[in-house]
């Protein structure tokens, strides 16, 4: 089954300064939605196999559009985060057969490794619901200073029968980030 789009969104944020101070090179951060028909929207299904498929399909075409919005080679790349809103005649299932089993192979080969997992998020919500997509570094699961979000909301989705499908993908961690030794596994006492 591939997935039924009605609305595609691709935006870039950048952050120029801190307090003041500049940040120079700016970080960025790319974020690509996918509104999509949720095919087994008011009904309950054992199987979710075509919303899997559907995760594969949108890992690889979200992935590709952050990755390209950057401007950026893929392994350039740094950060990465997935994140789902499933409209309220779906269920949170929904979400997680989209993003966890086959949406993860797809991002990686858009961003060349990524052998730490993909932060998620995901819930139920209206139009306009938001979601924070958490970011976390592609290789390097303790790399503290890329431990972000970036806000996923769109006015009018998910409607009733959709989800909302969010990618996220940076070329830096936080802007002006402080932490000690930020790639240190933490001590266990």
């Amino acid at each position: 089954m591939s997935a039924k789009i009605r609305k595609l969104v691709v935006l870039v944020e950048e952050t120029h300064g801190v307090q003041g101070a500049a940040v120079a090179p700016p970080t960025r951060k790319a974020l690509a939605i996918a509104v999509i028909a949720n095919p087994f929207a008011g009904q309950f299904a054992q199987d979710l196999e075509p919303l899997m498929a559907i995760g594969a399909e949108l890992g690889e075409l979200l992935g590709r559009r952050c990755v390209g919005a950057l401007g950026i080679r893929p392994e350039d790349a740094q950060s990465y985060g997935k994140g789902a809103i499933v409209g309220e005649n779906g269920e949170l299932e929904h979400a997680a057969a989209i993003l966890h089993p086959r949406l993860g192979k797809p991002l990686r080969a858009a961003v060349q490794k990524g052998d730490a997992l993909i932060p998620s998020a995901k819930k139920v919500g209206g139009p306009g619901a938001t979601l924070d997509v958490p970011l976390g570094h592609k290789d390097n699961a303790w790399s503290r200073n890329h431990f972000d979000a970036i806000e996923a909301r769109l006015a009018d989705a998910p409607r009733a029968n959709e989800i909302l499908v969010a990618v996220a993908v940076t070329d830096s961690g936080r802007p002006l980030p402080r932490d000690v030794d930020p790639a240190a596994p933490p001590k266990v006492a």
